[in-house]
């Protein structure tokens, strides 16, 4: 029977800040929406839900009260951990960083650097999206501190290979505390989707270090399946991608958790529980009386 390190931790990013219901019908807006499809991800196998806040005409948000409305709808109907985003676009510091002071989610996600973050269609020959993403040294290392002083696990995304190396820096600094957590995004304009440059990633984070995929689009499912066979952990959800490996249009983000369950119990790993989760990913255990304290 497998125990803990056999298994794969799943994490649902419900909504991001670009889709819309143009795109995907089932992404959330209102705050009871966010509860709902966190549970469908929780009952498809989903340990963690990766939150960007949304107000409730489904507008980019930044505002506590609106994380604090999400969170409150989420814990109500599932034990789910709460990563929330710091990402944001043309957004002070102070304001991205607010909602993780005030709220203390079990995870923060902290952005490892600037990218120039695109999406190219070859069909139609141009660039769907394309932004740039700043964040110099001095910011992250602001958001790593005050993620410290709330006791909040920060998850390094990583659009590049030099934003690890940014890493490496922050552990020697001894902001960024072991073990750390690793996103490694693929496919939006830093780390292209292949597999050769997983591979070649994966070998420059830390020794001890947990790690997730999150591939775009197209690259979602092949990806997924690789960073399974490596021993990854894995991130799917409407953030990412629309589509089932089928080719058909997901309906709910319950539907990609469980066909990437299924991938994983394929492959040969089974699917991490919250509990098995948090020890995974060096959370301490959510008891009652934190679970009040923050609510």
């Amino acid at each position: 029977m497998s125990n803990w390190k056999d298994k794969v931790v799943i994490t649902c990013a419900i909504t991001g800040a670009l889709a819309n219901r143009k795109q995907a019908e089932g992404i959330p807006y209102r705050p009871e929406e966010y509860g709902e499809e966190a549970k469908r991800a929780y009952d498809a196998g989903a340990a963690v839900v990766h939150v960007h806040a949304r107000e409730e005409d489904g507008t980019p948000s930044m505002r506590p009260e609106m994380y604090r409305r999400e969170r409150d709808e989420i814990r109500k109907r599932s034990p789910i951990i709460l990563n929330f985003s710091t990402g944001a676009i043309g957004i002070p510091p102070e304001q991205r960083i607010a909602h993780i002071r005030e709220l203390q989610p079990d995870i923060g996600a902290l952005n490892m650097g600037s990218v120039n973050y695109l999406k190219y269609s070859e069909n139609r020959k141009s660039f769907v999206w394309d932004f740039t993403f700043q964040n110099n040294m001095n910011e992250v290392t602001f958001f790593l501190t005050e993620m410290n002083k709330a006791g909040v696990k920060p998850e390094c995304e990583c659009f590049d290979t030099g934003h690890v190396v940014n890493s490496h820096h922050l552990i020697h600094m001894g902001i960024l505390k072991a073990p750390p957590d690793y996103s490694l995004i693929l496919g939006s304009g830093g780390i292209a989707p292949e597999p050769e440059d997983l591979m070649h990633i994966v070998r420059k984070l830390p020794p001890g270090a947990t790690w997730k995929t999150i591939p775009v689009s197209h690259a979602t499912w092949r990806l997924t399946a690789q960073a399974i066979v490596m021993g990854g952990n894995i991130r799917v959800g409407f953030e990412d991608n629309f589509y089932l490996p089928n080719g058909n249009k997901a309906r709910s983000n319950g539907e990609l958790v469980e066909a990437a369950a299924n991938l994983a119990r394929v492959i040969g790993r089974e699917v991490a529980s919250v509990d098995e989760a948090r020890q995974i990913l060096g959370l301490p255990a959510r008891s009652a009386s934190s679970a009040a304290s923050a609510a």
